[in-house]
């Protein structure tokens, strides 16, 4: 597949088949991820990839725990200095409100919220989850070279047929995924991954979502 189609194929996917993914695939696929671009190359990233048992181990823990009001319930580092504002926020109410619609969720179902909200620690059945984290100590920059990262994963596994979803969630309750993986003191959990083969039966999955005009983000100086 062409970069471009890889591009265009490239969505998140909510509902995945049963179908396992040899560790083997997952492989090739962090091959191609470890040429991501990365300032003075100091390549941040450090990944754990679940299947099987301990992928299973390590989402009923996480749901358990989420049922007991945790305080470790937001991130263990400062995502943003304050609220949400437009026109960010209005992108992410366009979004939600038409993935609850596909999902059939009304507005105003707390319980139903909460379940989907908790497909994420299920990685949407997804056969392998992948969970990134960073030093403590990094700066902000390493962020970037993570989110790098991760979008030529995404890719290398759009290219392949696979369907990812790339999951903020995973940066909550994050004292059971450290516990659980092994995660050193140290290190922040950053996000999660969700891949595995799309269900294409899945309403869910036709979602795309709205992407801004070039003249919308762009200024071009001296042309």
């Amino acid at each position: 597949m062409l970069l471009d189609d890889a591009l265009r194929a490239r969505r998140s996917i909510r509902a995945f088949r049963p179908d396992p993914v040899p560790e083997a695939l997952v492989r090739e696929l962090l091959e191609a991820a470890r040429l991501a671009p990365s300032g003075t190359n100091i390549q941040p990233w450090k990944v754990h990839v679940v299947a099987g048992e301990a992928r299973s181990r390590l989402e009923r823990e996480v749901l358990a725990h989420r049922e007991t009001d945790p305080e470790d319930s937001g991130a263990e580092f400062p995502r943003r200095t304050g609220a949400r504002r437009d026109p960010y926020l209005g992108r992410m109410r366009t979004l939600g409100k038409a993935m609850y619609g596909l999902l059939e969720i009304p507005r105003g179902d707390q319980a139903a919220n909460w379940r989907q909200w908790g497909r994420n620690y299920q990685f949407f059945d997804a056969p392998v989850g992948l969970i990134f984290t960073i030093d403590s100590d990094l700066d902000a920059m390493s962020f970037l070279d993570i989110g790098m990262f991760i979008q030529t994963l995404m890719l290398a596994a759009a290219a392949r047929g696979l369907g990812t979803c790339a999951q903020g969630a995973w940066n909550n309750y994050w004292t059971v995924t450290k516990r659980v993986l092994g995660v050193p003191d140290d290190q922040h959990v950053v996000c999660g991954l969700s891949l595995g083969w799309p269900d294409e039966t899945a309403a869910v999955n036709s979602l795309v979502a709205e992407r801004e005009p070039v003249d919308g983000f762009a200024v071009f100086h001296g042309f």
